[in-house]
């Protein structure tokens, strides 16, 4: 690779070392509508989202303008043994800030002044307000890594040092900082706290006086295609930047990891392999896909910490499933707990007023986490399993045999089921079949707008191949012929000539049997159990 940049998937990103997608419509908006206004705030976002590295450039940003003491709390555990060490502590990590500032030596003195034993915290106080009338220029502060100590009671008392001194300031009686900034996955303003055991869990934050954060910090499609430009500048793959942008896009919904894991596979293990021995072979449609099953399959970082959330929180892991499984369908009302910290985890998005997964990665990902689940616990399902071997030739997937021999899984071993359970899991029951059949090869995600009670509709990738398959319950013949228009038309986008339609049909003139017709020009093979 030489000495050319590479995607960064860890830490933080460095301009001259990494491709990054370029965030400084981000920063300015950050500048502009929160710290120009005195604003305190949290950048709350989830995992591995980008927070360092958007706090990295909003600092040289804001050195322009302002003194910036960025400190993090990363490893800082000896400073919460007291009061005074925390303010010991706060003290020396700002000193440090303060050589990469341009501060009156009237200023520096003041901070280095020693912090008083008996009362650390009215030391710390009065220090941060005869400092900040020293300087010449408006002083911000920025805390990363707050998640370390927000279950503090040390350093929610600095909290409210913070409070009182920015409602004092804005009353003209203090001086204190223009703007503090903290950075975490959590929202400090509304962080649930238990200190001591036994005690009721409790909402007790100082920090309401914190600005809500409302910056999107997703990648655009069009900030994924000037990432990809500038590394087509340096690789000339020839690759179609803005169709892969807005593929890349498709499946991550801009979440900056998914984005970064995804280019730097194709870079470093998709580019050279077997199947993509050329750079120009990985950067196309199938290449990135390839990466996309890379990623979904882990292990990673993200992922280990998607399913320590899901176990950790019965009642996000109900929804989740529910949502997945059986189409239902949940009002986005950010006070229910279980969308509280499904969104704070980045898990969920708001979708047209209804929860839905925030991207496909995900969604494959807690898909192949609950069908794994599923297995484990259902001595049922693990039976009759055909053998994938049947349904791979030449390295295709042969569509129509996996339905058809679907038709006879289902009737060995489901047809004498509870209706109302088949009714309710019919869309896992068949997803449990396909998995390890495309499993290491394929994947497969639901589109979002076609998932209910009552209907969805799969996408199978597999071997550079889209299958479009309609699972739906048996509502009627009128209701069936909508499910054909509705398959006919996903077929039509797509571009694909054949398409699979499955209907689980609970009534008693049940006519269950696989038939293959035409509509629309094109061919659908239905199946009905």
């Amino acid at each position: 690779m030489g000495n050319r940049r590479r995607f960064q998937t860890t830490g933080i990103c460095v301009p001259r070392l990494h491709y990054m997608v370029d965030v400084s419509n981000v920063v300015e908006q950050i500048a502009r509508d929160y710290v120009e206004n005195g604003e305190y705030f949290t950048i709350n976002r989830a995992r591995q989202f980008g927070k360092t590295t958007t706090m990295e450039q909003l600092c040289v940003r804001l050195k322009r303008d302002y003194i910036v003491l960025p400190i993090s709390f990363e490893a800082a555990d000896d400073c919460f043994v007291s009061l005074y060490a925390f303010a010991r502590g706060l003290t020396n990590k700002v000193e440090v800030a303060l050589e990469e500032n341009e501060v009156p030596e009237e200023a520096a003195d003041i901070w280095r002044e020693p912090i008083s034993v008996e009362l650390p915290l009215d030391s710390l106080n009065r220090k941060i307000t005869r400092f900040c009338r020293a300087c010449k220029r408006p002083v911000v502060l920025t805390v990363d890594e707050v998640d370390k100590s927000a279950d503090n009671q040390i350093f929610l008392s600095f909290l409210g040092l913070l409070r009182e001194k920015y409602l004092a300031q804005a009353a003209g009686r203090d001086r204190s900082f223009r703007s503090v900034i903290l950075a975490g996955v959590y929202d400090i303003k509304n962080l649930k706290l238990k200190f001591r055991s036994g005690e009721e869990p409790k909402y007790n934050s100082p920090w309401n006086i914190a600005a809500d954060f409302t910056v999107d910090m997703s990648f655009s499609r069009e900030g994924i295609a000037g990432m990809l430009s500038e590394y087509e500048k340096d690789c000339h793959t020839g690759m179609d930047v803005e169709g892969i942008a807005d593929l890349i896009y498709s499946y991550t919904k801009g979440y900056p990891y998914l984005v970064s894991y995804v280019c730097k596979c194709v870079d470093e293990k998709i580019a050279g392999s077997e199947e993509f021995p050329a750079p120009g072979a990985a950067w196309t449609k199938n290449g990135i896909l390839a990466a996309v099953r890379q990623l979904v399959k882990g292990p990673n970082m993200l992922y280990d910490d998607m399913v320590k959330h899901v176990e950790e929180y019965p009642e996000l892991h109900g929804m989740l499933g529910n949502i997945l499984f059986g189409g239902q369908d949940y009002p986005y009302h950010e006070y229910d707990r279980s969308v509280s910290i499904g969104k704070m985890f980045g898990f969920i998005v708001n979708r047209n007023g209804s929860v839905a997964v925030a991207n496909r990665i995900f969604e494959s990902q807690l898909y192949d986490y609950f069908l794994a689940e599923e297995t484990r616990e259902n001595d049922l399902q693990r039976e009759g399993q055909p053998e994938k071997c049947q349904f791979i030739h030449n390295g295709r997937l042969d569509m129509d045999l996996v339905m058809r021999k679907f038709y006879e899984y289902y009737t060995s071993l489901y047809s004498k089921e509870d209706e109302k359970f088949v009714e309710k899991y019919g869309r896992k029951i068949f997803l449990m079949y396909l998995r390890p059949i495309i499993n290491g090869v394929g994947n497969y995600y639901v589109e979002d707008q076609s998932r209910t009670r009552l209907r969805s509709d799969i996408v199978v990738d597999y071997g550079g191949e889209q299958y479009i398959i309609e699972c739906k319950s048996w509502r009627g013949e009128a209701y069936h012929q909508r499910g054909m228009e509705q398959l006919g038309d996903y077929l039509e986008a797509y571009g694909a000539r054949k398409g699979y339609l499955l209907s689980f049909d609970f009534s008693k003139k049940k006519k269950a049997g696989i038939k293959e017709a035409a509509w629309g020009g094109k061919r659908i093979l239905e199946i009905v159990v």
